[in-house]
């Protein structure tokens, strides 16, 4: 079935989740993984898919040992996204992962339903994740640079930031999660 923002189904997993979603009609897969993770065996099962597999580290400083995403990580996820959108209504199903479903993930479905709903703040595409997939704590480096493609004006992360905010709040543990993984610029000025 269709998600209200955009014209098909929406799924968001992470690995130990994607042999659930083998029966579920999936006709797209963004697929974003450590460089050196083997493929996941689960997309034998899928049947006929378009894939998009994306390489980088769950990390937001370009800076370091592990690779970032890039800006042409971005926009190959947000082509993937206008290609899905011109396909015919109602018949797309989009499922995004990542190694656990939670920043990877959501920051590219962000960053497309975003992009299909341009009249729309961008608290709205963040708010549709969310009701997605609500442990979402999107990647705040792949948000900077979609909202910069975006033309968004600094909307997109405002609308993350504010997610890093009220998940913060919900669940506490995720500052010094973040603050232990080298991503405290997505827990500054939270409070």
């Amino acid at each position: 079935m269709p998600h209200t923002f955009v014209p098909f189904a929406v799924t968001v997993c992470g690995l130990d989740e994607l042999q659930g979603h083998c029966a579920t009609g999936v006709s797209h897969v963004l697929s974003i993984l450590d460089p050196d993770h083997p493929e996941p065996t689960a997309f034998g099962a899928y049947g006929e898919h378009e894939r998009l597999e994306l390489r980088f580290h769950d990390v937001v400083n370009v800076e370091g040992s592990m690779q970032a995403p890039t800006p042409a990580d971005v926009e190959r996820v947000l082509a993937f996204g206008r290609d899905l959108l011109a396909e015919p209504a109602g018949c797309g199903h989009l499922l995004v992962h990542c190694h656990a479903g939670v920043s990877r993930s959501t920051a590219a479905l962000t960053m497309i339903l975003a992009q299909a709903r341009p009249e729309r703040p961008a608290a709205d595409a963040m708010a549709a994740v969310v009701s997605i997939r609500d442990r979402a704590w999107p990647n705040l480096l792949m948000i900077e640079y979609a909202d910069e493609m975006l033309g968004r004006g600094g909307d997109l992360v405002a609308a993350v930031r504010a997610r890093h905010r009220a998940y913060a709040a919900q669940r506490p543990e995720m500052v010094r999660f973040m603050l232990d993984n080298g991503r405290g610029r997505e827990v500054e000025g939270l409070y």
